[in-house]
């Protein structure tokens, strides 16, 4: 069985960590760089950086700042925010990102999907995908949750699958900042969709969180912010309590 791989997320705006609720009243969670470096001696498998007011503001993601991580990081690194084309990625790859998210571009023009799979392949490419959910449907949202596109999630996940996406990081922005938990139907609902590995982000409040979303769904990875950048729960503790749940952990 593949091990189950625990990812903290560094939300950015002006070049800063912060962390919101459902997507919203955006609070300061710390410097990116020093949170990074912590990730890494903490055990964290991998690392997200999402620069999160980028496609909203129409300009790109903050290369330097990318830079700056990858130097101080030996874990793979996943970088979103602001991509729209190959010239993105390529720059992105070259500043030291292991993988890129791209989320609204993707929405807005789904064959990037397949021309970035092409040209660096599948592994590189995972889309983010923030689905609210709605009189019983989950939707998918655009421009930082602030856009509902209309798709069903079912219809954009087979999409992204087809396109050539190597994963997908699924938020539910009903869970996310509550610290309610994951959204295990919305995982589920997931899992039956696509054969794709599985990032969940949204809701985790405590170790019980990432247990239950690994033990009842086909989730691979699980995402959290502010636990990890407000010390509320050590990556250290949280994978020696996943462990003795007999979860394969790295």
């Amino acid at each position: 069985m593949l091990t189950k791989r625990i990812i903290p997320c560094l939300d950015i705006k002006n070049n800063r960590t912060v962390k919101g609720v459902h997507f919203l009243n955006l609070i300061d969670a710390g410097d990116p760089l020093d949170l990074a470096k912590l990730y890494v001696q903490q055990g964290a498998d991998e690392l997200v950086f999402l620069d999160i007011t980028a496609s909203n503001e129409g300009r790109k993601t903050l290369v330097n700042l990318v830079q700056k991580i990858a130097q101080e990081i030996n874990i793979p690194f996943t970088v979103g925010g602001g991509i729209s084309s190959v010239e993105d990625v390529r720059s992105l790859l070259k500043a030291g990102a292991d993988k890129v998210s791209i989320n609204t571009a993707a929405l807005n023009r789904p064959h990037l999907i397949k021309e970035i799979a092409d040209q660096f392949g599948n592994q590189c490419v995972v889309v983010a995908v923030d689905v609210k959910k709605i009189d019983g449907n989950y939707f998918v949202f655009k421009n930082g949750g602030r856009i509902n596109t209309h798709i069903k999630l079912e219809k954009w996940l087979h999409t992204v699958e087809t396109l050539g996406a190597g994963e997908i990081l699924l938020t539910s922005m009903n869970q996310d900042g509550t610290k309610d938990g994951f959204d295990i139907e919305l995982m589920q609902l997931a899992g039956m969709c696509v054969n794709l590995p599985l990032i969940a982000s949204g809701g985790a409040g405590r170790a019980s969180h990432f247990a239950e979303v690994f033990k009842k769904t086909k989730t691979s990875g699980a995402l959290a912010a502010s636990i990890f950048h407000f010390g509320e729960v050590p990556i250290p503790e949280l994978k020696q309590i996943l462990k003795q749940k007999n979860l394969p952990i790295r």
